[in-house]
């Protein structure tokens, strides 16, 4: 059993590193199930295609255990920050094996038998007897789609090189499946002035296209600017980018697993530790966090600096790029997966 949603408002970064597990336990035989809300109809496809079958919403721990035995399930896997350690301590009650997804200190108060954090850099946090935790780049969950592009950043063609010189800058903005901060309409202004006097195809992933018309009206010569709704071939997309300018939670770790060189913002407390990491250690370009972006003129300047070099500089791009891609090896769900497997009641 999985539990986790996936609305407009919180986003569907939960739901997606879940379904990566799911997808590897399917493929080792195990019968998967989902409670929660798929409010997004995309992912709802996503989980459909995958063999899931998906539950209504608990609204308390009883509910969720009730389901489980019902079900006859054997583990269940937390992923909310809001549900509190007495969901997992029904669960264990109840005799199920509970795995809590973490993220540093969010949901590290859960009750569980195991603990992941699968954000590269993170520590396994100090467990008590009989419990198991996990971090760091060696769990990172990786769905189908994201392993079936991924190839070494240096395996590009002579031709290919040769034809991103002639051809303009593509350029994709994504900040989540559905842009729950509003991040989009921030960024792609310092986007275009970034790309003054370039050739570039930039495409904005928006739940609301209204505010990118104007903006694409003004674009300076020779940059094209379109919106696109929510997609699910965001991998595809993706790896056929120069860069791509992203919010700093779990969407990053796949984009650095295709070898895609990125352009990071931080939109949310929760995504501080992993924008960090990737920022200081020059994994992805730091592009500084939402708020100070609405509001600091420096901050725009800065971010603005950082994107012109990033793209008037091939050659930087891929080598930040590279070494993103070398802490990926893509057996994260493998080894996250056996993990779990192996606890029992």
């Amino acid at each position: 059993m999985l539990r986790a949603d996936a609305t407009p408002t919180i986003g569907v970064g939960h739901a997606m590193r879940l379904l990566a597990l799911a997808q590897e336990l399917r493929g080792r035989g195990i019968e998967v199930h989902l409670a929660g809300d798929l409010d997004v109809a995309w992912v709802a496809s996503a989980y459909a295609e995958a063999g899931v079958l998906v539950h209504p919403c608990p609204t308390d721990p009883d509910d969720l255990v009730t389901l489980v035995l019902d079900l006859d399930a054997r583990w269940c896997v937390l992923d909310r920050y809001d549900l509190g350690p007495r969901w997992g301590v029904w669960l264990r009650r109840a005799g199920v094996v509970v795995m809590a997804m973490v993220d540093g200190p969010f949901s590290a108060d859960q009750d569980a038998d195991l603990y992941v954090d699968q954000n590269p850099g993170a520590t396994p946090r100090a467990v008590g007897a009989g419990q198991l935790a996990l971090a760091g780049a060696d769990y990172t969950l990786f769905r189908d789609d994201v392993l079936a592009l991924r190839r070494p950043v240096g395996d590009v063609a002579v031709d290919d090189v040769a034809d991103e010189e002639q051809r303009p800058l593509r350029v994709l903005e994504v900040f989540g499946g559905t842009d729950p901060c509003g991040a989009a309409p921030v960024v792609t202004p310092l986007v275009l002035q970034a790309c003054s006097g370039l050739a570039a195809d930039i495409t904005v992933v928006t739940p609301d296209r209204t505010w990118v018309a104007p903006l694409a009206a003004d674009a300076p010569p020779g940059v094209e600017l379109r919106a696109s709704g929510p997609v699910s071939d965001l991998a595809a997309r993706a790896a056929a980018c120069d860069l791509v300018v992203t919010a700093s939670g779990s969407s990053v770790w796949e984009l650095m697993c295709l070898g895609v060189p990125l352009g990071v913002v931080c939109v949310i407390d929760n995504q501080r530790p992993g924008y960090d990491m990737v920022a200081d250690a020059d994994l992805a370009l730091g592009l500084g966090d939402l708020e100070m972006l609405r509001r600091d003129d420096d901050a725009r300047a800065a971010a603005v600096s950082a994107l012109r070099e990033a793209f008037t500089d091939r050659d930087v791009r891929v080598e930040r790029a590279a070494r993103a891609q070398e802490l990926l090896d893509g057996r994260g769900r493998a080894r996250v997966a056996e993990a779990l497997v192996s606890l029992a009641r």
